[in-house]
This record gives C-alpha cells, structure tokens and sequence, in this order.
C-alpha cells in the first residue's frame, strides 16, 4: 500500500523542534486536549488520554501542564472560556497552511496569526481557501529503527484492525485510517507496538516543493505560529528537504 508521507516531513522539523522545551510540551497539551475532549478528562476510562499524559510524563511535561489541557477540554478551567478556531492561507510560495488554534480571546489570536503570515509573506484566506487541498485522517506512526518490525504482519494486523493506507519510508511505518476508525486502528497496535506519533490529523493530497528562500520564510511562519500558546497545530503541504 502506498500514499503520501506526513512523516518524513514532521521528522524533518522533529531535532529542531526537540531542542525548543516549550514545543514539546506545546505538542503534548494539544494531545492531552483532543483526547480530553473525545472521550473525557478520566484516564483510567480513556485509554488515548492515558497514553498522551505518560507520553507526556516521559518528556517530564509538569502536571501542572497536563491538568490545564484536560481542563481546558472539559471545560473546567476557572475564569477561561476557551473556542476552537481555524484559519486558512496560503504561506510563501503559494504554500497552503491551515492553523488550528484554541483561544479565550479570538481577536488577540486572529491579530496575531495575520501578523506573522504578514510578516513572513504570507497572505490569510477565507474559510475553505485551502482546506479542499487537505483530508482528515487517522495518523499513526510506529518506528522500525531496529528493522525488528515484520511488515506483513503489521500490515496485515493494521487492516484487520480498519486501517486504509499504510508507508514505509525512512525506517517508519505510517497508518492511515478513516477518523471514525482512528481509536480502534489505534487501540490494536498499542497493545503490540510502541507509538511514535498517535493522532487525527490533515493530510495534504500533495506536497509542495517551493524554492530555499520561500522555504526558510515558510519555515520562520511555521516557528512563529507555533511559538504562540494559542495555536494547537500547523496544516501545511510544503515538502521539507534535508
């Protein structure tokens, strides 16, 4: 089975982004929430939300971290009403980018995210400028650096499971599911494998090779994006290179 890889792209950014401490536990929050807010803020009954906070717990995310973002998903935090909110444009060389945000505040969130595609020639978008360019699927990652992983066997044990797509590609396998089949695809191979990445998520049709200088100017959005606490995630079909 074959189709395009996410995770070349995320490995790409992933040493960099590593190094920046914030990051991390931005990315494990935005986990946290979405699990939070499937199927409750209770770990011992929400499988997907246990595994987020010891992912989290192992990068040494502080509880107190981790209890804001199940309480921003229940709605429990005290005096903050938080909404979600999705803007849509296109970045430096025509690049598509979707941002997810969760903000108590949508017009500081708003001014902000135009600010830095402003800044970074980029242009915002109305609602659906870009999104037609982008699927919503399960993405699962399960690394092979060991190449201890039986391919067929996984492969076999992913469909099984209701996976529809799965890549191999620079010692990793990627699945892709329906979101509707996301959980159980998840819930199978967590109890045999160890997941790298574990999430619903936009997937573009296709990626984007644009030029070194429209791609060091993409990249400064992406950072700026994704070094304000509002912003959840990043949407983009730019191909990284090395």
């Amino acid at each position: 089975m074959a189709g395009h890889s996410k995770w070349s792209n995320i490995k790409r950014r992933k040493f960099a982004q590593d190094a920046k401490r914030g990051r991390i536990f931005m990315r494990h929050a935005r986990n946290i929430y979405i699990a939070a807010k499937e199927k409750g803020g209770d770990p011992e009954m929400n499988p997907a939300l246990r595994l987020a906070i010891d992912q989290a717990r192992a990068d040494n995310m502080p509880n107190d971290n981790i209890e804001r973002a199940i309480k921003k998903a229940t709605g429990t935090l005290e005096g903050a009403n938080f909404s979600e909110v999705t803007y849509e444009g296109y970045g430096p060389g025509g690049v598509a980018v979707i941002v997810q945000a969760l903000t108590d505040n949508r017009n500081r969130t708003a001014a902000e995210v135009r600010h830095a595609f402003s800044k970074n020639d980029g242009n915002l978008g109305e609602s659906g400028s870009v999104s037609y360019l982008f699927d919503r699927k399960g993405h699962i990652v399960i690394l092979n650096d060991k190449d201890d992983i039986d391919e067929d066997e996984l492969t076999l044990e992913a469909i099984d499971a209701g996976a529809d797509d799965i890549i191999y590609e620079e010692g990793a396998f990627e699945i892709l599911s329906a979101p509707k089949d996301f959980a159980k695809v998840r819930d199978a191979l967590s109890a045999k494998y160890e997941l790298e990445e574990a999430e619903i998520t936009l997937i573009p049709h296709n990626y984007q090779t644009i030029d070194k200088d429209s791609e060091e100017k993409m990249l400064q959005l992406i950072d700026m994006l994704e070094e304000d606490e509002d912003i959840q995630d990043v949407h983009h079909n730019m191909e990284i290179t090395e």
